[in-house]
């Protein structure tokens, strides 16, 4: 097997190099997707909000914080996975740092899942209070 060092990988250039690097980002959400549950309901109801977001009507601003929200809480999962991973390779055993590690990197993903909710009862709220009442 040819082992190319990370240095000499990184002094390549061109757009082969460009293209190709695409294929590990698509690799990474692949793997998420099908193996973090999370990440399956985060994109499901990210589904639903921009059919809610279609169907309110909601303005360019509006969209624009939905897609920053949207992309946030996804990302936030990426990285919480990222972090998992990383523990579960350096160690197997039980150690109490890896499960701060692991806690608090889900702790990032449920804080910002909290802002997205309210993020979509500030824009949704007032067009769901119009239609009810």
């Amino acid at each position: 097997m040819n082992m190319i060092s990370r240095d000499e990988r990184k002094r390549q250039k061109g757009l082969k190099k460009f293209f190709h690097s695409f294929t590990y980002p698509i690799k990474g959400l692949r793997y998420a997707y099908r193996n973090e549950q999370n990440l399956v309901v985060d994109v499901g109801m990210a589904i639903l909000v921009v059919i809610a977001g279609f169907i309110f009507k909601v303005s360019v601003t509006e969209w624009a914080l939905l897609a920053l929200t949207i992309g946030l809480v996804i990302s936030c999962e990426l990285i919480n996975t990222a972090i998992e991973a990383v523990v579960d390779l350096v160690t197997e055993e039980y150690h109490p740092l890896a499960k701060v590690a692991k806690d608090t990197s889900a702790a990032a993903v449920f804080i910002f899942a909290i802002v997205a909710v309210i993020v979509g009862i500030i824009i949704f709220g007032p067009k769901l209070y119009a239609i009810l009442f």
